[in-house]
């Protein structure tokens, strides 16, 4: 048996720190990156369908306002802002792709008004599709 000092502490353990060697810390970290590499494309992916969702729902209230509009007026509207003025809508969304309410592509009737309403992003959706065709 070692000798012990006067608080029971073996004399070979005065100068050892209870601490993580390097390879514990290299295994944690290994194991750490590897449930990064799994979870965040998963993320990613739930990140980009939430925004595609809000996209189908800001397309779909716009289109909405614009039936509304057509009904009551007899023609579509000049511009997204006279809906927002007539109160069709409270406000232009954003496109949740472009993160800006500016980039709203409209497509025109015969008449010259506002007929339908597109994404303005030029990117491809989780599905393959553009964007600019929803």
């Amino acid at each position: 048996m070692a000798p012990t000092t006067k608080t029971g502490e073996r004399r070979g353990d005065v100068g050892r720190i209870g601490a993580f060697t390097l390879i514990e810390l290299l295994v944690v970290m290994a194991i750490l990156a590897t449930l990064l590499t799994i979870v965040a494309p998963r993320y990613i992916r739930q990140h980009d369908r939430a925004r595609e969702t809000v996209l189908r729902h800001n397309l779909a209230a716009m289109r909405l306002a614009l039936d509304h509009y057509r009904e009551d007026r007899g023609g579509g509207p000049g511009s997204l802002d006279e809906l927002v003025s007539l109160r069709y809508i409270r406000a232009v969304p954003t496109d949740p792709i472009t993160d800006r309410a500016d980039t709203w592509k409209v497509e025109q009737d015969d008449s010259g008004k506002i007929g339908d309403v597109h994404s303005g992003a030029q990117n491809k959706a989780l599905d393959g599709s553009k964007y600019a065709d929803w």
